[in-house]
């Protein structure tokens, strides 16, 4: 069942929707519904990750890794030895 939704968005936009509804033969609506079930879809799928790979979710973002140089020094101090 569909029902209507109104949006305010700036007069730009507005303008290329209008234009990019035209050029790929669609509504508007059609366009924003898609959008929206894409947003849904995707938000589903991220929350339905493995447990292993839950776990493991973000557990790197504190780590600071070295930059290339000093990778670099590294191997080549290790491979000197």
């Amino acid at each position: 069942m569909s029902k209507k939704l109104t949006l305010n968005v700036d007069e730009k936009t507005i303008e290329f929707a209008h234009e990019y509804a035209k050029s790929t033969h669609q509504s508007i609506s059609s366009i924003f519904e898609k959008f929206l079930n894409d947003l849904k879809n995707r938000q589903i799928s991220q929350n339905h990750l493995p447990d292993k790979t839950q776990r493991l979710y973000g557990s790197l973002e504190k780590i600071v890794f070295p930059d290339k140089k000093g990778l670099r020094k590294l191997f080549h101090e290790k491979s000197i030895d």
